[in-house]
Order: C-alpha cells, then sequence, then structure tokens
C-alpha cells in the first residue's frame, strides 16, 4: 500500500505499469492476476483500498491530479480540507 492509514484500514494504491496486461483484443490495460488478488484479499481483511491507475495520473498538470487524489480521499470517507498539495516533482 502506498498511502495507509492502519487505524481505519483505508488506503491508496498507486498501480504503475506492472499491475497491468494488454488486452489483445480492444488494446485496453487491465489489472493482472496479482493485482487483483491482492485487492481480494485487502478487501477480506476489511481494508477499504482506492486504486490510481498510472494512466489516470501520468502527464496530467499538478491541478488534475490534485483533484484525482481528492475525488479518491473522498471515496475513502476521509476529510480534505483545501491545503491539499503535493511534494515538488521528484521528491
Amino acid at each position: 500500500l502506498d498511502l495507509a492509514q492502519p487505524e481505519s484500514k483505508r488506503a491508496i494504491e498507486v498501480d504503475g505499469p506492472s499491475h497491468y496486461l494488454r488486452d489483445p483484443s480492444t488494446g485496453d490495460s487491465v489489472v493482472n492476476g496479482p493485482t487483483r488478488f491482492k485487492s481480494r484479499l485487502l478487501y477480506a481483511l476489511g481494508w477499504r483500498v482506492s486504486h490510481v491507475a498510472f494512466f489516470e495520473w501520468d502527464d496530467k498538470p499538478e491541478s488534475e491530479r490534485l483533484q484525482l487524489l481528492t475525488a479518491k480521499l473522498v471515496e475513502l470517507g476521509v476529510a480534505v480540507d483545501d491545503g491539499l498539495s503535493l511534494p515538488p516533482s521528484g521528491s
């Protein structure tokens, strides 16, 4: 888990290219077996996990990244204030 709050069992998982396979018939990225298994296991253990796919994040301006991250946190029921910011690139 990339960002986790163990007390509430809420987390954000950032899924890079290695979490996906290419569907040969459509060309779409689909979640691979190990990633699906990890998600099912965490769910069975009571965790609420929101996923951020690399293709949702890469090449996006900071404003869109903040919107995405805010939406993922709200999806998990985490209160978000207007002070949310991203670290400088390369951090």
